[in-house]
């Protein structure tokens, strides 16, 4: 977390945390040196179970822009322990996040697991690469995708979040997971 609080937590931010009582706490967390966070085996496992997560840019305007993004399990790619990369497919064309990371590289990620209440913030530099600029990068990523690019984007900070306000929700594939036993079961008694 040493990487993300020396990014987070500006003057304003500690002057906040001072006034509201959590500034001592903090203040641990920002000890040591200035190198980016790493991914841990951690880290690596919760962003590889995730099939979405909410990335944050902000453009000329200085406006943020916050995106969804979605895909099975794995669909982000843990390349090393400060680096992830998911391919870029076609959506609406607004190419905003595109945009944005052209002119500011800063990205901020949220991965969560709302069913188990749990949260990984993620700070980065975010570049995008094509099949011709990094074919083996690309390849890994998108393998046989229709992906326009791949995103690449090197870890400065992560920080992992607390559960209290996250409510649980469920996708269809693990409410599926869920019922399958029962309507296995119902199947079964109406079968008899």
């Amino acid at each position: 977390m040493q990487g993300f609080s020396r990014i987070a937590f500006t003057p304003a931010v500690k002057a906040a945390q001072t006034e509201h009582g959590s500034r001592t706490a903090y203040a641990r967390a920002e000890r040591g040196g200035t190198q980016p966070d790493r991914l841990g085996d951690d880290e690596a496992a919760f962003i590889g179970e995730r099939d979405s997560f909410y990335m944050a840019s902000v453009g000329e305007s200085g406006w943020p822009y916050i995106q969804h993004r979605g895909g099975a399990p794995g669909f982000v790619h843990v390349l090393d322990d400060h680096t992830i990369a998911f391919a870029d497919l076609r959506g609406n064309r607004q190419y905003i996040s595109v945009g944005n990371v052209a002119g500011d590289d800063r990205v901020a990620l949220i991965f969560v697991d709302y069913p188990h209440r749990a949260r990984l913030k993620l700070l980065a530099r975010a570049r995008t690469v094509t099949r011709e600029s990094d074919p083996t990068v690309f390849a890994r990523v998108a393998g046989e995708l229709p992906a326009e690019r791949v995103f690449v984007l090197a870890i400065e900070g992560l920080d992992w979040n607390c559960p209290q306000h996250i409510t649980p929700r469920f996708s269809e594939r693990e409410v599926r997971a869920i019922v399958q036993p029962l309507l296995d079961r119902i199947a079964e008694l109406e079968a008899r």
